[in-house]
């Protein structure tokens, strides 16, 4: 099946017209996103806390410290609520009210499992190091077994999903087209540095490629 199907939950009912349940269009915005903020609540008290995530396949694994109330809470069966967001534009209107931006967004709702088995544990810690910067994973030492113990990874099937996408130009009023006001869409991306050498890089060490990110971004969606 090339879609998911909108449940109760994931059906977008604010502007519809924009909902996207395409699996391609999913995975696109997932593979091009660094950071999602994953919900939940605590005794009534909600969380949202930022971090770093992966996709394989039709899943999500996010991680952090063993110590992490997030992780732990969410790893108890929890249910979350997993974002990304990307912002490509300002949108600019005649009217302050019509001032929007352009957008592309995912929300994953469901129970994270804790991943228990270090091959898997592995895979998924390989999966996040080259979703930052390709290749990186091979380049560098492995976790030790003390260093995946200080690890939690969580996996979050994507099952109940929807995205919702905002693109073109500003929709103001009729009578506010002929108002003497620049209107049009700002494009926002993001662009990569100078590499800033650590002072301890040792002599010989290969120069960083930054044109792999910039590969995986160019590839990753747009």
């Amino acid at each position: 099946m090339s879609t998911y199907i909108p449940t109760e939950r994931t059906q977008v009912k604010r502007l519809p017209k924009r909902a996207a349940y395409d699996k391609a269009q999913v995975h696109a915005i997932l593979d091009e996103g660094f950071v999602c903020h994953v919900g939940f609540a605590i005794d009534g008290q909600p969380y949202v806390i930022p971090t770093l995530y992966a996709r394989a396949g039709e899943r999500i694994y996010f991680h952090g410290s063993a110590a992490s109330r997030m992780l732990r809470s969410a790893g108890e069966g929890v249910p979350v609520c997993l974002t990304v967001t990307l912002v490509d534009g300002f949108v600019l209107a005649r009217s302050a009210f019509h001032h929007s931006m352009n957008y592309r967004s995912v929300v994953v709702l469901g129970s994270a499992r804790p991943v228990t088995h270090d091959a898997e544990k592995r895979e998924a810690l390989h999966l996040f190091t080259n979703h930052i910067v390709p290749g990186r994973w091979e380049e560098v030492r492995q976790p030790t077994d003390q260093e995946l113990k200080a690890t939690s990874v969580l996996a979050l099937d994507l099952n109940e999903v929807s995205a919702k996408v905002r693109t073109g130009p500003p929709l103001d009023e009729e009578e506010d087209y002929a108002l003497p006001v620049w209107a049009g869409v700002i494009p926002l991306e993001i662009g990569f540095g100078e590499p800033v050498p650590d002072s301890r890089l040792q002599p010989g060490a290969p120069e960083i490629d930054v044109g792999r990110l910039k590969k995986r971004r160019n590839g990753a969606g747009r």
